[in-house]
């Protein structure tokens, strides 16, 4: 096969759940580079046209729906929806979340159950909903976005770190019950990444040092920097592509090294 076709995704179908900025935004955007065409979702109309304004800005127009991830009729629905308007979808990519940064111990079990819905339960609902027209066409892809909290534990993401660790375990057994059908589900793991809702983190302090945040991520990352949202864009294109036909149940971590390393002497 001609190496270039290998990483194409030219003619396929990818929905990025929640992908009107972030993460999401970049994998969506680079997937359209790729020659997919790109749907996505968000949670009400106003959200959903800012994402569409924002694609149309950098020349890509994607199709946008109003539904939410932790709704199974609502998700059902809409599925229903794609592969009738834009087509059977090819490639799932479950982005969509949430995170409540609260101490174990103030945490309401609302608030905990409200993070699992979303970041867990969410993929395992548009994931059942998309896998039964990958079944008959016995092609898909699932990509789950996973976290270093799918490895590690750190104070005040108790109910984060809950979900992301059964989605890398839902991961793993969606490969289990559907490989024999040429659909494939990984997970990505982003490490700590330079978008804008993490720039705060990264502002220099009034004396010119870094933020205590930004130098503790330095020292635990042996690249010494924040990965950039380019650098997740040759893992996902790789796991959404024919490249990665016999790769399954896998967890691709691009953070730098920092699950590796265990930090620095002092």
């Amino acid at each position: 096969m001609d190496i270039s076709n290998l990483f194409s995704l030219k003619g396929k179908v990818a929905l990025v759940t929640g992908a009107t900025h972030g993460i999401g935004f970049f994998i969506a955007s680079s997937y359209a580079n790729a020659g997919a065409t790109i749907v996505f979702n968000d949670l009400n109309k106003e959200s959903v046209d800012k994402g569409l304004a924002a694609y149309k800005e950098i020349g890509i127009t994607a199709k946008g729906y109003v539904f939410d991830v932790t709704d199974e009729e609502q998700v059902n629905k809409a599925i229903e929806q794609i592969n009738q308007e834009v087509g059977v979808i090819d490639i799932l990519v479950n982005n969509a979340g949430i995170i409540k940064r609260i101490p174990m111990c103030e945490m309401s079990a609302s608030d905990f159950r409200q993070v699992i819905d979303v970041d867990l339960n969410g993929p395992f609902i548009v994931s059942k909903a998309v896998l039964p027209e990958m079944i008959k066409k016995r092609s898909g892809k699932i990509i789950n976005l996973c976290s270093m909290m799918s490895e590690l534990g750190r104070e005040t993401v108790s109910a984060y770190a809950a979900a992301k660790g059964g989605l890398k375990m839902l991961t793993k057994n969606i490969a289990s019950e559907y490989g024999e059908y040429n659909i494939q589900c990984n997970g990505i793991g982003p490490g700590y990444i330079a978008t804008s809702q993490t720039a705060p983190l990264r502002e220099r302090q009034a004396d010119g040092s870094r933020h205590p945040f930004d130098s503790f991520i330095i020292s635990k990352t042996p690249t010494a920097r924040w990965g950039e949202a380019d650098d997740l864009t040759g893992p996902a294109i790789f796991l959404a592509s024919e490249a990665s036909n016999f790769v399954n149940g896998h967890i691709l971590y691009v953070d730098g090294g920092l699950l590796a390393y265990i930090g620095r002497q002092p």
